[in-house]
């Protein structure tokens, strides 16, 4: 008998897929005949086959899993949007066609901005005609006090108008000192909760109208005013914000397992995945040499003496599992 197919998303994943995973993760490892009324387990990478056994399916640790969800979906929503943008510039000349114009056809809910002067004013602009709710992600560590005065205005609007912001941040920007100092001075219902790793920038103000790169330097965003792509950006930040940990107005304590930090399992994770120092702190928003000091501290507490052996020590130590509550 075939399985029903499957066509939810690794953040929606089925009952019996949730069912199987956790057991997975208990027993660490699950007949291979078990799983296929479940083929999203293996579609995800959530099982994997077992070398030694071929007829078991092995469990990848959470904490590994979930980083490469995290980047599979930024990638899946980046080729959406340049799908969307694709299409708006082909359909342009035809529309114009079907009209008789001589002027271009534009597509405005897809506004492509060109320079960072370009970018901050419409995003400036956004925050200022919102009266309801501001969402933000903020990849990164270092947040610029300059920057952050300059935007304190437009958020002091937005909160004194009734609304409400809600902004995501890497962990390593719990401890900037101008980031506390900027939410200490706003008044109103604002919160910020941190993750190891979030997608790339994202601001989308009362749910009208989006923001995201369109680049690698940032230096071209796109201005979205599509409802179903808002709507579809706005969804990917609740379920970020769902797996945050508090940061402002209270302040939860990131967990430590054995004297290993959260930050030090998000570390490890990516030391498995075979990602170089530079690629590691770029990951998680922070300057190599932190990165490196965080790696050597993992490694005392390991009692490696190498990377190589380091990787083996994560490994055996189970301590991934472990960071993904199995």
């Amino acid at each position: 008998m075939n399985p029903e197919p499957h066509s939810h998303g690794p953040d929606e994943l089925c009952e019996a897929g949730s069912e199987l995973y956790a057991r997975a993760l208990r027993e660490s490892h699950v007949p291979r005949e078990d799983a296929e009324p479940a083929p999203c387990l293996l579609r995800f990478g959530l099982l994997r086959p077992d070398p030694e056994h071929p007829d078991r399916l092995r469990p990848v640790p959470p904490a590994v899993a979930l980083p490469r969800l995290r980047e599979a979906l930024q990638e899946r929503i980046t080729h959406e949007v340049r799908r969307q943008v694709r299409l708006a510039e082909q359909f342009a000349p035809l529309m114009t066609l079907a009209r008789g114009e001589r002027a271009p056809v534009t597509d405005p809910s897809v506004t492509v901005l060109n320079g960072f002067p370009r970018i901050q004013a419409a995003i400036a602009e956004a925050l200022d005609s919102s009266s309801q709710e501001s969402l933000v992600i903020q990849p990164g560590g270092v947040r610029l006090p300059e920057a952050l005065a300059q935007s304190h205005a437009l958020a002091q609007g937005l909160l004194s108008r009734g609304g409400r912001m809600r902004t995501l941040y890497q962990h390593t920007s719990r401890h900037s000192l101008p980031v506390l100092a900027y939410y200490e001075r706003l008044r109103g219902d604002t919160e910020v909760r941190t993750l190891d790793e979030v997608t790339e920038r994202l601001f989308v103000f009362d749910r009208t109208v989006a923001f995201i790169p369109a680049n690698k330097d940032r230096s071209k965003a796109l201005e979205l005013r599509h409802p179903a792509l808002v709507d579809y950006l706005a969804a990917i930040f609740e379920r970020l914000w769902r797996l945050g940990t508090p940061m402002f107005p209270q302040t939860a304590q990131l967990p430590s397992d054995n004297g290993i930090t959260t930050r030090q399992h998000a570390i490890a994770s990516l030391l498995v995945e075979g990602l170089t120092d530079t690629e590691v702190a770029d990951r998680l928003g922070m300057n190599v040499r932190t990165a490196r000091v965080h790696i050597a501290k993992l490694a005392a507490t390991l009692g490696s003496n190498s990377r190589a052996q380091l990787g083996y020590l994560i490994g055996r130590s189970d301590m991934l599992k472990r960071a993904g509550g199995a």
